[in-house]
């Protein structure tokens, strides 16, 4: 019989693996969609209650703001539940930028039932279900393109994918 032979030391993965991301992707994916539906909703709910009293500039700003506030909460989220993970970085940058997109969207047919009747969105919905898409995209006092539409977007996704990373990248390697 031959004496017990001490445990080696702990050794780290073999070279070119390296260890999983941690965290839970899927979970901070869907977490980071809620909470957008929430700040989406809020900011339509906004908009229907100011759109009377709002100038151009005013519109404008609250958009971006909106969009940077979409993106801030949806990349934090994202960052502390998703830990570094890409996906869950790449995923947050995408639902930050629909959330700003349909925050702006939904908020027309809130007016249009508020200045006509509920009955007018479903005539929007027979004539052409994209004006709200086509009013996101316009500019209407120019014509042309609103540049400010697109930049919203950028600025939403810059802002979910930066943050998820900075705080994602400040968790300890599970």
């Amino acid at each position: 019989m031959y004496p017990m032979q001490p445990a080696p030391p702990f050794q780290g993965p073999p070279f070119g693996q390296r260890p999983t991301a941690g965290g839970h992707p899927v979970g901070a994916v869907f977490l980071g969609f809620f909470a957008s539906v929430i700040v989406s909703m809020l900011y339509s709910g906004l908009i229907l209650a100011t759109y009377e009293d709002q100038t151009l500039t005013t519109a404008n700003t609250l958009y971006l703001g909106h969009a940077l506030l979409n993106g801030a909460v949806v990349g934090c989220l994202i960052g502390l539940v998703g830990h570094r993970n890409t996906g869950a970085h790449i995923s947050g940058a995408v639902i930050a930028a629909l959330g700003a997109f349909f925050g702006y969207t939904n908020a027309l047919p809130l007016i249009i039932a508020d200045r006509q009747s509920p009955a007018a969105i479903g005539d929007m919905m027979e004539a052409d279900p994209l004006i709200p898409a086509k009013a996101w995209w316009n500019n209407e006092t120019e014509g042309g393109v609103d540049w400010f539409s697109p930049l919203g977007l950028v600025l939403a996704a810059a802002a979910a994918w930066g943050l998820a990373y900075l705080i994602g990248s400040r968790r300890r390697q599970a």
